[in-house]
């Protein structure tokens, strides 16, 4: 399979996730679509529609991340593509930090001066700034000594970071993150968001290697990461602050399935994005890779040219990530949160139409933002 037909479909699969991105990134705080509309917020008690989209981001980094480095290392060697990937993410990690920026707001000298260096770091990195772009950047750099390498020693490094980001959260990391509130698995979410990045390193290699076989793979990969994630959630129910009542059934050890609001207290092993729990991400992988797949199958199996909106979204996805805050800023003044249903469509829409103007002028132009 030629490498531009496998970046068809990702593109494909990157401007869905843009598109979905902005769906729900605007519509979600609504108060009318969190009544009537739950999935499309967040509420970090369970996996909604809204928090399949994060996880979609990392698993197109990871197919493309492996694509590029490999290429990379057959034409300038392996420490040329450390040093490549190393400047990289550095550099995404200062976009992060002008996009996400710190936590804290000194208005004077002295206050600055009186928390002194170890209270402004302890202060200022413990929320805003580990958002998408930075937990991209972490990742990636956590993951470079095994991009390369075989499925084993990927798998490997995806269950390490898991386990050391559950002992973490055993220990006192999850009451913190939940309570403060964190973002996006807090300041360690990192370590979680290795699972979706490596899933798509496994789907380049389905699709580079077994071309014809890669659908199914695929296919088997995703219901496996999705049950895994469903399994997991399920301790929730044989852990503080539940339990499994009598008489048991098999029904007593399963837990609400994805997309629907738990009945019982939320733990450790709930889904949430805002935890970054291992039973999300594990959950959220798989999901993507079910996306993927379908994208895959529908235009490099089918031929199916796809959707121009999607190309536009996909192919300049930084771009749009960065631009769709910025005009919500400008528009979230005129959209007030308990809108009717009939002003939020009307709102929505000129939101999109705004987004889509911009990053189909920048494509006309073949201005593509790159790291």
């Amino acid at each position: 399979m030629q490498s531009d037909q496998r970046l068809a479909s990702l593109d494909q699969f990157r401007g869905y996730t843009v598109a979905g991105m902005l769906f729900v990134n605007f519509l979600g705080s609504f108060l009318f679509i969190r009544q009537h509309l739950p999935n499309l917020g967040h509420w970090h008690t369970y996996c909604s529609f809204a928090d399949t989209i994060m996880p979609q981001f990392f698993f197109a980094v990871g197919f493309a991340y492996r694509l590029t480095y490999l290429r990379r290392c057959d034409q300038e060697g392996v420490h040329a593509a450390r040093v490549h990937t190393v400047r990289r993410n550095l550099g995404l990690l200062l976009i992060g930090f002008i996009i996400h920026h710190l936590d804290g707001n000194y208005k004077t000298f002295e206050k600055l001066r009186d928390i002194g260096f170890a209270g402004f770091l302890t202060e200022s990195f413990q929320r805003n700034f580990f958002q998408t772009l930075t937990h991209i950047a972490l990742t990636s750099l956590l993951i470079l000594p095994v991009v390369g390498k075989s499925i084993p020693q990927r798998l490997g490094m995806m269950a390490t970071a898991a386990l050391l980001f559950h002992i973490f959260s055993e220990n006192g990391y999850y009451q913190a993150v939940m309570k403060r509130p964190g973002i996006d698995g807090g300041p360690l979410g990192f370590l979680t968001w290795t699972i979706p990045m490596i899933a798509g390193t496994l789907a380049y290699d389905a699709v580079s290697q077994i071309p014809d076989k890669a659908f199914g793979f695929m296919l088997a990969m995703a219901f496996g990461f999705m049950l895994a994630g469903y399994g997991l959630s399920c301790l929730n129910l044989v852990t503080y602050p539940n339990g499994v009542s009598e008489p048991y059934t098999i029904t007593s050890f399963l837990l609400e399935p994805p997309f629907v609001a738990p009945a019982r207290p939320v733990n450790i092993w709930t889904m949430s994005q805002r935890a970054g729990s291992i039973s999300y991400l594990t959950f959220g992988a798989g999901f993507a890779m079910l996306v993927f797949a379908l994208f895959y199958q529908a235009c490099d199996r089918m031929k199916w040219i796809g959707l121009g909106l999607f190309k536009t979204f996909g192919t300049n996805a930084l771009a749009a990530y960065i631009l769709h805050a910025m005009v919500e800023s400008a528009i979230g003044p005129f959209a007030p949160k308990d809108s009717p249903w009939s002003y939020i469509v009307f709102i929505f829409a000129i939101y999109f139409a705004i987004c889509t103007i911009i990053l189909r002028a920048l494509e006309r132009r073949g201005l593509i933002l790159k790291i």
